[in-house]
């Protein structure tokens, strides 16, 4: 994750998002691990950084690590469901970035650590917020203070990846079957799944149920109910329209 990285990403989920281009994105790796998280570079020049009068260097901080953080935030706030396919290492700022991520797969020799405990700071992108919405928060805590590594079925059986496969090949074969399904539904309603379940994990289950009913008064609509309904009926794949592009300001 060199400094590139960080805004090279966010760019490429947003112009997918924006453009419709895809139903799904999966973020995936090549080599031996998925990703050893931020590059050794970035905190050299961070160092480098501090210097200057002490509020306006802070303030200067601040702004750098929202930026930073934005480049998940991306993978949330996208319309549309990112999946994480995951092999070896998933070490640091890897664990940020999958957890921002709606589903995370991974192979037998994959591995998680949070790292930044390690080499003396807090995690600041991600881990902290949203792996205690997935995972328990004991369990987040250990992981977080101790800086051990998680293994493929510690992961699974708590819940953090939803299948472990034997390798990479079918790892990616299996995932793209499964962004395969997800695609060929309506993208409206898989939109608005990934919409409430994100609101109902900030928000009260009351408060959520009202945002449903707002929502669905204004997204149901019938085209996409009646394709699902006459598909089946016609023992037929449907077919739906592609969610609108996201004009520019």
């Amino acid at each position: 994750m060199n400094a590139a990285f960080w805004t090279e990403l966010p760019e490429a989920v947003n112009a997918i998002d924006r453009a419709s281009m895809a139903r799904v994105i999966v973020i995936s790796s090549t080599g031996k691990h998925f990703s050893a998280g931020m590059d050794l570079a970035v905190f050299q020049n961070m160092g480098a950084s501090y210097a200057g009068e002490p509020a306006r260097r802070a303030e200067k901080s601040r702004r750098h690590i929202l930026q930073l953080q934005n480049a998940f935030n991306a993978l949330e706030d996208a319309r549309i469901p990112v999946l994480a396919a995951l092999q070896g290492g998933v070490i640091g700022g890897a664990v940020d970035m999958i957890s921002a991520c709606d589903m995370r797969y991974c192979t037998q020799d994959a591995f998680f650590c949070i790292k930044e405990t390690e080499i003396g700071m807090t995690a600041d992108v991600g881990t902290l917020q949203r792996l205690p919405k997935l995972i328990p928060e004991g369990l987040v805590r250990e992981l977080a203070y101790t800086g051990r590594n998680m293994m493929s079925e510690e992961a699974k059986s708590c819940g953090l990846v939803n299948h472990v496969y034997a390798d990479q090949k079918s790892l990616l074969a299996g995932v793209m079957k499964i962004a395969k399904t997800i695609a060929g539904h309506s993208p409206l309603a898989v939109a608005g799944c990934k919409e409430m379940i994100n609101y109902t994990r900030d928000h009260s289950v009351n408060d959520s149920l009202n945002y449903m009913a707002t929502w669905q008064s204004g997204m149901l609509q019938m085209p996409d109910v009646m394709e699902a309904m006459a598909a089946t009926k016609e023992k037929r794949k449907p077919v739906f329209e592609n969610l609108l592009p996201i004009d520019s300001l």
